[in-house]
């Protein structure tokens, strides 16, 4: 197994996965009956989805506050989230599900942000971080 030093970049990305899973995690599993009629998806999906990403958010925060890691176990939070991405499209497209406007722009936001999120945390499993822009003047 190939043992990662975990560089700043990396962890930083790890770990603001962690706070906004943890958030959404807590959000969707303690508000389900509330966000029922807002979002138009039943409080019997949300309320569970909640409750598998807080063990998620705790792995990813375990992972982002250690010097090092097996590459693997990144590799499995960047997995995970790609599932995440492609669930919540899934999601959209399910023909018995029905989510208000509202509903739509929370599931893809929220995908959005987890694809940025396995984005960074690819680039960071190769050591690469983005750079930052220079102005030309």
């Amino acid at each position: 197994m190939s043992v990662l030093p975990m560089s700043r970049f990396l962890r930083l990305a790890l770990l603001g996965d962690a706070a906004a899973s943890g958030a959404t995690g807590i959000l969707l599993a303690a508000g389900a009956n509330f966000l029922e009629p807002l979002l138009g998806l039943p409080s019997a999906l949300l309320r569970p989805l909640g409750l598998v990403l807080l063990p998620f958010a705790a792995f990813a925060a375990w992972l982002g506050m250690r010097e090092s890691a097996q590459a693997a176990q990144v590799r499995s939070v960047v997995v995970v989230n790609a599932l995440w991405v492609a669930g919540s499209a899934a999601l959209l497209l399910w023909p018995g599900l029905h989510p208000t406007l509202l509903g739509q722009v929370f599931v893809a936001a929220q995908a959005l942000a987890v694809a940025g999120f396995a984005v960074l945390q690819g680039l960071g499993l190769r050591g690469e971080s983005p750079r930052p822009r220079t102005s030309l003047g």
